[in-house]
């Protein structure tokens, strides 16, 4: 399926509002409240919209600082990034894992409440992952820019 300009218009609104009522939504994309519905089912059953969340504030919930972790394994054979795959999206503190192209293999984003807590969970989680040979960590100081909307 292509997307129009319409599809587009309720994906940037519901990246923005996925909570929206349907009445709203077809107000702000100028359809009639049935016609956006299906286009909104539609867009649900080919993917485009992979579920609805709530955003959470890190602070209030006292998980305010966030590290980068750079991390090199030993190799790079299916068992080694299986592996370590499995084991790392198992550490509930690591909210994002990426597999890079560059000097690290991998990537994550770890929150914690301060640097003592971010010790505990490098001592107790990090130091375990399988097939580890190096790792850096960085400290972001501010968070200047941050979104989950996608360019539509």
């Amino acid at each position: 399926m292509s997307l129009d300009s319409i599809d587009r218009s309720i994906l940037r609104v519901l990246q923005r509002q996925g909570r929206i009522s349907n009445a709203d939504l077809s107000a702000r994309v100028n359809l009639s409240p049935s016609a956006c519905h299906r286009r909104v089912q539609r867009l649900e059953t080919d993917g485009y919209v992979k579920d609805y969340v709530a955003l959470l504030d890190a602070r209030k919930l006292q998980v305010a600082t966030t590290v980068f972790v750079e991390i090199t394994l030993q190799g790079q054979s299916d068992e080694v990034l299986d592996a370590f795959e499995t084991a790392v999206a198992r550490i509930p503190d690591v909210l994002e894992c990426h597999l890079m192209a560059g000097s690290a293999d991998y990537i994550l984003k770890v929150v914690a409440e301060n640097t003592e807590d971010f010790a505990r969970i490098h001592r107790q989680h990090l130091t375990r992952l399988p097939g580890v040979a190096q790792m850096q960590s960085s400290f972001a100081l501010r968070t200047v820019f941050k979104t989950t909307a996608l360019p539509v």
